[in-house]
């Protein structure tokens, strides 16, 4: 992580200064909130519209701070204390991590689309992480503040930072990929989120491939081949022979053969040769994600064959598409953390081929920010269910009883039930479950459905 001095922290940002009594304070790392203040840590305070981080800065440096710095047009400043005054904390966290990045001898992977990010981040890290000192996001750090402190909790010895770039406006990740100075890009997908934001597709496409402009001269972009408004923008591309393409049809670089859907995740083949890959995460659509780690990890070197090591490791971020117990004996795939209705077919698609079970149910809850469309949206996730393929359908929340309402036309109103009311749900969904059925709960990270899952545990 970083450690410097004060007097080089206020040259790094621009517009610091500080005392000369404490221009020799060395900090090493940085933290925004007081309760993770690390011994040494740089604490960055922001002013917020309910909260002023910077009257905490005396509690920080109580904590273990070193140092912390200071906006300039906050009154009262604490000099008696180690702080560098900036004129913008928030810009100065960034400049910081721009400066930082310039030291490091560190390759970096971003990777930004609209769904599968952060499955992509955790596969392509673990496959790097055979031939290299690997760090990567944690959590959800891919925005203009968690970006920034991801690269600042980099590690002088790291060799390749694996880094997500979100965003919900244009703008967003030209910023993102501009600070990171990427080696390598994964465009994951174009999906439907940030369509109230953004208004279509076609916006959509155009953001995620900001990302490019961060690129390196030499750099490698790697993007779903089956997408058109990919294909389109990217076919205007100087230097073609610096992309890879991934998907599910020949035609792309790497694309799977073979696949075996099980439990336990899947098995697959590649265009590539005869090996048999096994990816212990559930979903056909994570075999694409693997895929773009695959080619990712091959551009620095990580032979093909040996990438079974890196997904044998492999642990996702917890509520993507997790296999858990129930207390009946059942099988919940919590997969709670976000959905769109991509990710949504997605996962109604596993379940719908998974043999084993006696009962399949969905319980299916609200997709957030999908703009104008959205009810519709909901409807055709119900209404494009199968007869045979699922049991019962359980939604939750206000657009969720679109689902239903979609899902009784086409499985009628007996397997079919709506709730508002979470207690009573999971009153419902326990006298449909035993040892030998398999549920699903997905919906976006707004309506908490994690909660119905620790019930049924």
């Amino acid at each position: 992580m970083i450690q410097k001095k004060l007097i080089d922290i206020a040259a790094a940002v621009g517009t610091g200064s500080v005392s000369g009594q404490f221009r020799d304070v060395a900090v090493k790392g940085v933290s925004i909130d007081t309760r993770k203040i690390g011994k040494g840590n740089l604490f960055i305070p922001f002013k917020g519209e309910k909260t002023d981080g910077h009257k905490y800065v005396e509690e920080a440096i109580k904590n273990g701070a070193a140092a912390a710095l200071w906006q300039s047009d906050v009154p009262n400043p604490p000099l008696h204390l180690p702080i560098v005054i900036v004129d913008d904390t928030l810009k100065a966290l960034q400049e910081l991590a721009r400066s930082y990045r310039e030291e490091l001898n560190v390759k970096v992977v971003g990777i930004t689309g609209s769904n599968g990010k952060t499955t992509t981040k955790d596969m392509a890290a673990n496959l790097l992480g055979l031939k290299y000192k690997v760090q990567k996001t944690e959590g959800n750090f891919n925005n203009h503040i968690g970006l920034p402190l991801t690269i600042l909790s980099l590690e002088q010895d790291t060799e390749v930072a694996v880094l997500e770039m979100g965003m919900s406006s244009r703008g967003e990740i030209e910023f993102l990929t501009k600070l990171a100075r990427p080696d390598a890009v994964i465009i994951t997908n174009i999906g439907e989120a940030h369509l109230l934001d953004l208004g279509s597709r076609e916006a959509i496409a155009d953001a995620k491939l900001e990302i490019i402009l961060g690129l390196k001269e030499d750099g490698q972009i790697i993007f779903h081949g089956d997408e058109p408004l990919l294909q389109e923008r990217l076919a205007a591309f100087s230097r073609q022979e610096q992309m890879k393409t991934f998907g599910k049809t020949p035609g792309n670089d790497l694309y799977p053969v073979q696949v075996e859907q099980t439990t336990g995740g899947s098995n697959f083949v590649t265009n590539r040769g005869s090996q048999v890959y096994h990816l212990p995460v559930l979903g056909s659509h994570n075999i694409l994600n693997a895929l773009s780690a695959m080619l990712a990890a091959e551009f620095f070197g990580v032979p093909l064959e040996s990438m079974n090591d890196g997904f044998a490791g492999l642990r996702l971020t917890n509520m993507r598409m997790e296999m858990v117990e129930g207390t009946s004996g059942g099988k919940i795939i919590n997969d709670a953390y976000n959905a769109s209705p991509t990710s949504m077919k997605a996962a109604i698609d596993l379940v719908s081929n998974l043999s084993g079970f006696s009962r399949k149910i969905l319980v299916l809850g609200d997709m957030l920010e999908l703009g104008p469309l959205e009810e519709e949206y909901h409807y055709r996730i119900g209404a494009e269910l199968e007869k045979g393929k699922v049991d019962y359908v359980i939604t939750y929340g206000s657009l969720g009883a679109l689902i239903a309402k979609g899902a009784i036309e086409a499985l009628g109103e007996n397997c079919v039930f709506q709730f508002d009311d979470k207690e009573q749900l999971v009153a419902e969904l326990k006298k449909y479950v035993s040892s030998e059925t398999l549920i699903l709960v997905k919906a976006s990270r707004g309506m908490k459905l994690e909660d119905i899952v620790a019930a049924l545990q």
